[in-house]
């Protein structure tokens, strides 16, 4: 291979990610799983991660790159836009050809031939578990690989800041009070219809935070109103009777075909997620019915104010923590962590404008609010 990375990161990280595709490989091949990604080894990692990186700090036209980069051959996609001349995979022409290709949804494809890599064109389906590095913005770099169940998800293998590595750790819920989100996402459960629950959450958390400007989502037992006594009233954007699109999907069965529903869910979802921009809290039962938006949060009578937070990240080397809640984030943070530890029946989601995602629940081992950060 001619391409001579030099991100100290890339060489440092590439082993770790190898396996964990020799291992993701290894178990979906006992549970008799086929089409796979092809797998990716340490050089292709590397080279991979290295010129993703060093393209993130280049410029285009006065605009940094947003791109993702799947290693993956034409022949293991449907419809592939395929270049006349590959392209040599360089920092330089993945800045020339970033503009074109950051549209959420498209990958730029790279595949090796004779021990060399190059860029073959752009796809918009990948198979399972295909190694994808993602550049979010300069220096920010996400390793994932798309999840076998669920809709067009990925899960995260490992997010490089400069020379900072952070290895995601699937065993993090081995020994504490996990939400079902949370396992879903270390892929720690099997979600395997487009309209089972926590698929649709996962949606609802992606688009709450694609939209930059940060949010909290509360989301309450059905039949339940204690919740009503954390929040100010009156509700400014209550919504009566609670609008049920989403939750109507949700239990839809089989009439339709899965990629209609699949479609009608996503318009849903961006629907209802955009309302997080508001300010205030966006309030949905566990049945996805909306209940309100721009609502404001308020500690219930008799309930005290909350002091201490356990906090985890499900990173290698992550080591839980008792924060206080101005050590988590702002107001936003405080009154989601304050309203589950009034209402702990409850689950808070809060995306944060830098791009954090926090889940908030109630344990019962540590008798805490406990947030999850992802």
């Amino acid at each position: 291979m001619s391409y001579k990375p030099t991100y100290k990161a890339a060489n440092t990280v590439s082993a770790k990610i190898e396996q964990h595709f020799v291992k993701l490989h290894a178990n979906a091949a006992a549970q008799g799983e086929l089409d796979l990604a092809t797998q990716p080894n340490r050089k292709i990692i590397e080279a991979l991660i290295d010129v993703a990186f060093w393209s993130s700090l280049r410029k285009e036209e006065g605009h940094s790159p947003r791109i993702s980069i799947a290693f993956l051959p034409p022949s293991q996609t449907s419809k592939p836009l395929k270049f006349a001349k590959p392209l040599p995979l360089n920092a330089n022409t993945i800045t020339k050809v970033a503009p074109g290709v950051e549209r959420s949804g498209i990958h730029l494809g790279v595949w090796e031939e004779d021990g060399e890599l190059y860029i073959w064109g752009t796809t918009l389906n990948i198979p399972n578990f295909c190694f994808v590095v993602d550049v979010s913005e300069p220096g920010l770099i996400v390793i994932k690989h798309r999840r076998i169940y669920g809709i067009g998800k990925y899960t995260n293998v490992a997010v490089l800041k400069g020379e900072q590595i952070r290895i995601v750790d699937d065993t993090s819920c081995s020994n504490r009070d996990c939400p079902p989100i949370l396992k879903a996402l270390l892929d720690l459960t099997v979600l395997a219809s487009w309209n089972d629950p926590i698929n649709i959450l996962i949606q609802f958390s992606v688009s709450m935070r694609s939209h930059g400007r940060g949010g909290a989502l509360l989301i309450v037992p059905k039949n339940d109103t204690k919740w009503q006594e954390s929040i100010i009233h009156p509700i400014q954007y209550l919504v009566e009777p609670p609008f049920c699109g989403l939750s109507n999907l949700a239990k839809q069965g089989g009439n339709q075909t899965e990629i209609f529903s699949q479609g009608a869910l996503r318009r849903e979802v961006e629907h209802l997620a955009g309302l997080t921009a508001v300010d205030g809290a966006t309030i949905i039962n566990e049945d996805f019915d909306l209940i309100a938006f721009g609502a404001k949060i308020g500690r219930a009578k008799g309930k005290p104010t909350v002091e201490q937070i356990a906090f985890s990240e499900p990173i290698v080397g992550g080591e839980d923590a008792i924060l206080y809640p101005g050590q988590l984030g702002g107001t936003r943070h405080f009154s989601v962590a304050q309203f589950v530890n009034d209402q702990p029946q409850a689950i808070g989601l809060v995306a944060s404008q830098d791009g954090h995602f926090t889940i908030f629940s109630w344990s019962k081992q540590q008798n805490m609010v406990m947030a999850h950060r992802i």
